[in-house]
């Protein structure tokens, strides 16, 4: 029986979806899936049309990626759970790469291996630096996936209605024990890194953090990460 839940938060997604959706839509995937569901905070473009003609369900929050996703996973049924970003597609190899998670590690939660659709040093570069974070810090970003039974999600609290490291808030609730990477790529779209650059984007992003770990409220710290 198909034990999968994919949930995808969306905000005028529909341009870039597409691959996401392609990657989990092989024959092996569709098997494990029993359901999509879009968690969409108010979109104005196409989505709706989008979740109807690929038979995804969707359900509407207030914008912020922390209440979509828990709007999501309180829509969800699977006893398994794959947050998957809209601009972000699986690799080759994942259906097994689940089948074996989900024998072997129901009480841990499963991070892909990051990667992003450019090519250059500094795409290689930054893909080699969250593996070192990960390793290091058991920091895993949302743009990595999220592989994670509903037990155990619901075990920890799930996901907290905040606008913004809604993911570092839930991985650091897990800690680094009930942390694991799946080795298949979860390729994101470098749009955002090419249009802000690679430097500026990445230090961009250290900052938002240090000020969360500092005590910085997230909806203070998403203004400055949306300037």
């Amino acid at each position: 029986m198909a034990e999968i839940s994919v949930i995808i938060p969306t905000l005028n997604a529909a341009r870039e979806i597409g691959p996401a959706l392609g990657s989990i839509s092989s024959l092996d995937g569709l098997a494990l899936i029993r359901e999509v569901i879009f968690a969409d905070g108010g979109s104005e473009d196409e989505i709706e049309k989008i979740a109807e003609a690929c038979g995804a369900e969707i359900v509407t929050a207030v914008p912020g990626r922390g209440g979509q996703l828990r709007c999501g996973l309180d829509a969800a049924a699977g006893s398994w759970i794959l947050i998957l970003h809209a601009d972000t597609r699986l690799g080759a190899g994942w259906e097994n790469s689940l089948q074996v998670f989900m024998q072997n590690h129901e009480d841990r939660a499963g991070y892909f291996r990051f990667a992003l659709d450019d090519e250059g040093v500094m795409p290689w570069l930054l893909a080699r630096l969250v593996a070192l974070r990960c390793r290091l810090f058991a920091l895993p970003y949302g743009d990595q996936g999220l592989f994670i039974s509903r037990a155990l999600y619901d075990e920890i609290g799930g996901y907290r209605d905040i606008p913004l490291m809604e993911d570092v808030d839930l991985v650091r609730r897990l800690g680094r024990k009930r942390l694991q990477l799946i080795d298949v790529a979860a390729t994101t779209s470098a749009v955002r890194y090419r249009r802000s650059g690679y430097i500026r984007r990445s230090l961009r992003n250290l900052v938002c953090l240090t000020l969360y770990f500092l005590g910085i409220a997230p909806d203070r710290i998403k203004r400055m990460y949306e300037k």
